[in-house]
């Protein structure tokens, strides 16, 4: 049974197909495809259907060499019971999951996408969408080294 990662943002077309396209790159890379799949999502309905943002993908391609895939969709009650672990880009995006599950009962699975960085500081990654190339860039940075992180978690649980 495959694990399965779910990334999160606010409209689902910057920084979480982001970071599902480059958790997939670095999956690939270690040919592990078979043990770990991704999906992303967005807790807003703005974007429902829309591909990653273009500047967004410019930023990935010129990066690291990689074409943003996927569709946005929003998040929905059902993906609790679907992924194994829910990142969060932002504490607003991670309170927005946690007010789905009342209960609590998920809680466990939710996480902040930063708390997987070794390399940066930042607490959240922030939302490029209103800025230049230069917030695009370091987003893709930021989740190089939380993805990175995040695969050397999975990797290593028993």
């Amino acid at each position: 049974m495959p694990y399965k990662l779910l990334f999160v943002c606010l409209g689902n077309i910057c920084r979480s197909p982001s970071a599902e396209n480059i958790m997939n790159y670095l999956i690939d890379k270690d040919n592990l495809s078979d043990r770990i799949l991704c999906d992303s999502a967005g807790t807003s309905s703005y974007h429902i259907g829309s591909p990653p943002d273009r500047r967004m993908s410019a930023a990935a391609a010129t990066k690291l060499g990689i074409k943003l895939q996927g569709r946005a969709r929003q998040f929905q009650k059902s993906d609790f019971q679907e992924f194994d672990l829910i990142l969060a880009m932002d504490q607003d995006n991670y309170q927005d999951i946690l007010s789905l599950d009342p209960t609590g009962q998920y809680h466990h699975k939710v996480h902040l996408m930063c708390e997987f960085c070794s390399q940066h500081t930042l607490k959240e990654v922030p939302d490029p969408y209103y800025g230049g190339t230069e917030g695009f860039n370091q987003v893709i940075d930021l989740l190089l080294d939380a993805c990175d992180g995040l695969l050397q978690h999975i990797v290593s649980k028993p």
